[in-house]
């Protein structure tokens, strides 16, 4: 068993490794001004997965509407996981338009769509973005393996690749997430951030 044990904490490390990546540091440094860049404007995000991608969006939302590092004004942030909206489109019309509509309903033009999926093949994911879209939404999804279908589609992705189970891509997900939104706190509250703030709107980051 030690040795089991070992192997995972080095799986671990390794998939973390990935995180200082030139495209991986890209992906954050983007991501980040793209997300402070839609609450300066007073815009919101909207967030969605399924299973333990989408606690992960859970966790990624609160730590925006509460507090992540120090108390600062709430940024807004919704993840769709209304229990009551989810089986009431899953019944009515079926699972995989659960978060098109949430979109539709609550999306407005300037806002972000951010999608966790380890795969990229969930059908709910894949016609959340194509509804984010329509309406003008700017995309972010965090992907894992291949990509599948999702590779590709958003304004920014970040794909990890290399693992074949979800717990370690989640893993590496949840770590951008915390440090994206470390970077965003520092862009929007920082002293030192407000010169960052300023150049945004002259850069074409993403």
């Amino acid at each position: 068993m030690e040795e089991k044990i070992c192997k995972a904490v080095n799986d671990g490390v390794k998939g973390i490794s990935l995180l200082k990546e030139k495209k991986s540091i890209a992906f954050i440094t983007n991501a980040s001004r793209m997300i402070a860049e839609c609450f300066k404007k007073e815009k919101k995000i909207l967030i969605a997965g399924n299973g333990g991608s989408l606690c992960d969006g859970m966790h990624f939302s609160e730590e925006l509407t509460g507090f992540f590092r120090k108390k600062r004004r709430a940024l807004p942030s919704v993840v769709l996981s209304d229990p009551g909206h989810i089986t009431c489109v899953s019944n009515d019309v079926g699972y995989e338009y659960v978060f098109s509509r949430g979109i539709e309903a609550l999306g407005k033009e300037g806002d972000i769509f951010i999608a966790l999926t380890t795969s990229g093949k969930s059908k709910n994911l894949n016609i959340a973005v194509d509804k984010a879209k329509e309406i003008k939404l700017k995309t972010i999804s965090f992907l894992g393996k291949d990509g599948g279908e999702l590779k590709g589609r958003c304004d920014l992705e970040f794909l990890i690749e290399g693992f074949t189970t979800s717990d370690r891509i989640q893993e590496v997900h949840m770590t951008a997430i915390h440090i994206i939104i470390e970077m965003v706190e520092y862009i929007l509250f920082k002293e030192e951030g407000k010169e960052i703030l300023k150049t945004i709107s002259k850069e074409k980051v993403y």
